[in-house]
């Protein structure tokens, strides 16, 4: 039996790869797919897109290699570039697309022997001090990535916006666009830009390539709204379903730590949903479930294998009764608000033990 299921619905990420499609008619689409495809399902996803897009973008080489493997043919960029000098081999092995964001990697590239040259997108640090070559490094390392013969001609240039989903630093996202636009104009190759954010709100970060992740999957990059706001249709349903129903006196303490008390007789559900999911302990009492086609709240902590729902009154749900803890009918954003945290977190927190169900 399975206990708890995350369904991936196909069709709407066909449909979020359409409205994406839309609205940066000009460009490449490399569909980013770290992270287990944001918590859905590497190869379900990559197989699904591979018709609707140009390539793919992996935070990490053996994500990428995996892709490879599985038939994926289509440029994977690795957006973190490579850890070990060892690494470059495999990179020209499996025809990937590497960034460059440091001279560490670029002296590995200079020294692999490899049979021909890769292509490489050299990372520039426009503000986010996380990954890329600084003002001072710039100069040096696109000279020697362009004269080094283990390097694919034109270079390619790439960057990241750090506050494009932050509405309160507009002039820094602006200023941010503004240097990688100087900066690149020195580059004969391809520019990448845009993430999710960065598609949505600010058209002129479109580039040769766009980076859409979170998007793809139906969720918004941005605060105090869901993917439906953008048109958008959430892939994944996370579902459960009531194990035991019981009731109990006003009064009575439930669950650990006494953290709800009912405020009235009522009627609680068990649901055969926790952490031990990937759903948050942090969910504070009245977080959303939808429970028999109907909204009621959550009830005390979340335990490891279970939660408890108020059911209310004069429920007369039975066990067996259809769960949903986030989907259509419960944006995972507004799970990931109340929680304090970001939907990014919840969806890729979800665990191996999981049943993963493919519609659409």
């Amino acid at each position: 039996m399975n206990v708890v299921t995350a369904q991936i619905d196909k069709a709407a990420l066909i449909h979020n790869i359409r409205k994406i499609k839309e609205l940066v008619p000009q460009a490449k689409i490399a569909a980013v797919v770290k992270a287990n495809a944001y918590g859905h399902g590497l190869y379900l996803v990559a197989n699904t897109l591979d018709p609707y897009v140009d390539g793919f973008a992996a935070a990490r080489i053996s994500e990428a290699m995996s892709l490879r493997d599985r038939g994926i043919k289509k440029p994977i960029i690795l957006l973190e570039g490579f850890y070990e000098p060892n690494d470059v081999p495999l990179i020209a092995k499996y025809d990937l697309d590497t960034a460059v964001h440091d001279m560490e990697q670029v002296e590995a590239i200079e020294q692999a022997e490899l049979d021909g040259p890769i292509k490489c997108w050299m990372k520039i640090d426009i503000g986010m001090h996380r990954l890329g070559a600084s003002p001072e490094e710039v100069a040096e390392m696109k000279i020697r990535l362009e004269q080094c013969v283990n390097v694919q001609k034109p270079l390619g240039v790439i960057s990241h916006l750090s506050v494009a989903d932050t509405p309160s630093e507009y002039d820094y996202n602006a200023q941010q666009i503004d240097y990688f636009f100087k900066t690149a104009s020195g580059f004969a190759g391809e520019k990448c830009l845009a993430n999710s954010a960065g598609i949505l709100k600010w058209p002129v970060s479109h580039t040769d390539w766009v980076r859409p992740g979170i998007i793809l999957y139906g969720i918004s990059p941005f605060a105090g709204t869901t993917g439906a706001d953008f048109g958008l249709q959430p892939v994944m349903t996370l579902k459960s379903s009531l194990i035991a129903v019981r009731r109990v006196k006003r009064g009575a303490k439930v669950g650990y730590g006494a953290a709800w008390t009912a405020p009235e007789d009522t009627v609680i559900g068990i649901v055969a949903t926790g952490y031990g999911d990937g759903y948050p302990r942090t969910a504070p009492n009245g977080t959303p479930v939808w429970v028999n086609g109907r909204m009621v709240p959550t009830a005390g902590h979340v335990c490891m294998d279970m939660l408890f729902v108020n059911l209310g009154p004069g429920a007369a749900d039975q066990v067996g009764a259809p769960v949903i803890l986030w989907g259509k009918e419960v944006p995972v954003e507004k799970i990931a608000a109340l929680c304090g945290t970001i939907p990014y977190e919840l969806v890729c927190r979800i665990m191996p033990r999981v049943n993963v169900e493919c519609v659409g």
